[in-house]
């Protein structure tokens, strides 16, 4: 009989926010695939759980997966962590999960605490009509330039993990881009210390100079006016698509993928692009 994973969403901060059903899933475990024994230790002592751990990281996952499934097939039941929040989100897991399933192994997930969407609500951008998660904002300026460019296309706010010495380098990139951009910094979430700094682009460009302490996410709203597109222009570079094979609605989602324009706007100019290449 074969065992099963049970993924766990765990404390981002504060212990106590670990629900009674995940504390259960982590006592009854055979074996913890953690990123940190030593941080899930503490866990694990918090609810009184005797549980082996073995890590699993970003470094081995792939290895540690065969592995894990082989103890599964095998009778065990594993539950993954990662060091705070939902594994697979943003942290090491996604292997893990995909071999499991593969392996038709019941995969079993427990919500629990998570940065994204605790920052959104906090930071009053929340619009109730969606969002988007973009994990940790690009470290070279060039490329941050340009990850800041696409977010305008999204239509939605962007939730973004940075490091707390890089938060000031990503509010300047912000300010250079659109200063009345509205955005919040969510610091050390569930914690003695949380913070959320509330102001334009510009405003916490001027006061976020110093690096912060801590975990941080930044929600970032979308722009107050969406930006034009010019479709006939954007269906003439959507031609060379079609002719290599690819579907309008394919297409499309490239288009879109990339931040070019929207997936709507998207799809209008690659209808265009098929008039385009039968008229030529």
């Amino acid at each position: 009989m074969s065992g099963s994973l049970t993924v766990v969403a765990t404390p981002i901060g504060n212990l106590d926010d670990l629900s009674p059903r995940a504390a259960a899933a982590l006592r009854d475990a055979d074996v913890v695939a953690c990123e940190d024994t030593r941080r899930t230790s503490t866990l694990l002592r918090h609810v009184g759980s005797e549980a082996p751990m073995v890590p699993t990281h970003e470094h081995n996952e792939a290895s540690r997966a065969v592995d894990l499934v082989r103890r599964m097939k095998e009778g065990a039941n594993v539950v993954l962590v990662s060091d705070a929040g939902m594994p697979a989100v943003s942290d090491p897991g996604s292997r893990v999960v995909a071999a499991a399933i593969a392996a038709a192994i019941p995969v079993t997930v427990l919500p629990g605490a998570g940065a994204v969407e605790m920052a959104l609500v906090a930071s009053g951008l929340a619009t109730g009509a969606g969002y988007a998660f973009a994990g940790f904002a690009p470290r070279k300026a060039g490329e941050l330039v340009t990850f800041i460019a696409r977010l305008d296309s999204w239509g939605a706010p962007v939730v973004v993990f940075e490091g707390p010495k890089r938060v000031a380098a990503l509010m300047r990139a912000l300010a250079d881009h659109d200063p009345d951009r509205r955005v919040a910094v969510c610091r050390e979430l569930t914690k003695m210390h949380e913070q959320v700094i509330r102001g334009t682009a510009a405003e916490l460009a001027d006061r976020l100079t110093e690096p912060l302490k801590g975990e941080v996410a930044v929600v970032i709203a979308p722009p107050a006016a969406p930006p034009a597109f010019d479709e006939d222009a954007l269906a003439r570079e959507i031609v060379p698509m079609l002719e290599a094979g690819m579907s309008p609605a394919r297409a499309a989602d490239v288009v879109a993928a990339l931040g070019a324009a929207p997936r709507n706007a998207a799809y209008r100019a690659a209808l265009a692009a098929v008039a385009m290449r039968d008229l030529a």
